[in-house]
């Protein structure tokens, strides 16, 4: 009996998630489309009638969207739209590619050299699926980044790169498919050049890896 009911704890909190995480795509659409304008205030109630979810998936999706800085708080505690700046974005890829590119200059010799190759698969298997899964997608690209940042010995500065890289983390796959060969193509060239350990070429993998996501974010927001 204690089975079955911590099955279907299991399989509802599961539930709550996936439901969750389709609520944070809506509700992520609807603010980089502005279908959601500037200091709205978000009440949970008819937020959740609206999506037709309870509140326990929604209140996932709002946590995620106000960590992301996507929402703000008022002093009574009401969630707000904040104002969504596309320079911002570009203006975070900015900042990336300095934070980042130090990040594999003081990274270079301390990765092992199997993480490399436990990425480089990972990489090779994504790429050789017909149809590639978006969460794994950002999986891969987040523990090929993490790598780095977490080896580069400063904790503050790990710290920062991922706080960046959720800001842009809505421009995954599903928004910018175009980028999924490009970016992983990328990504090989940064494994080459940190196990080879060539400190210039990592750094300029990096760059140009972030130029280019960059690049496609203008294009895709100029297109709104």
């Amino acid at each position: 009996m204690a089975f079955v009911s911590m099955s279907s704890t299991i399989f509802s909190d599961e539930r709550a998630q996936n439901l969750g995480e389709t609520a944070y795509q809506t509700l992520l659409d609807m603010l980089i489309g502005r279908k959601l304008a500037t200091n709205t205030v978000l009440q949970e109630r008819p937020l959740a009638d609206f999506l037709n979810i309870s509140r326990t998936p929604l209140r996932y999706a709002l946590n995620r969207l106000e960590n992301e800085g996507f929402l703000d708080r008022t002093p009574g505690r009401a969630l707000v739209v904040k104002a969504f700046s596309p320079r911002e974005l570009v203006e975070t890829l900015h900042v990336r590619v300095v934070l980042e590119t130090e990040a594999a200059r003081l990274a270079i010799d301390r990765i092992p050299t199997e993480a490399l190759d436990a990425i480089e698969s990972e990489i090779a298997t994504l790429l050789a699926c017909e149809k590639p899964d978006v969460a794994e997608d950002w999986a891969v690209d987040s523990r090929l980044h993490q790598l780095i940042a977490h080896h580069s010995g400063n904790a503050v500065l790990a710290g920062m790169i991922e706080t960046l890289r959720l800001k842009t983390h809505m421009f995954n796959l599903s928004r910018l498919p175009e980028r999924f060969e490009a970016g992983h193509r990328e990504h090989l060239a940064i494994i080459a050049a940190l196990r080879a350990h060539d400190r210039d070429a990592a750094r300029a993998g990096i760059q140009t890896h972030l130029d280019n996501v960059r690049a496609s974010i203008i294009a895709k927001l100029s297109a709104i």
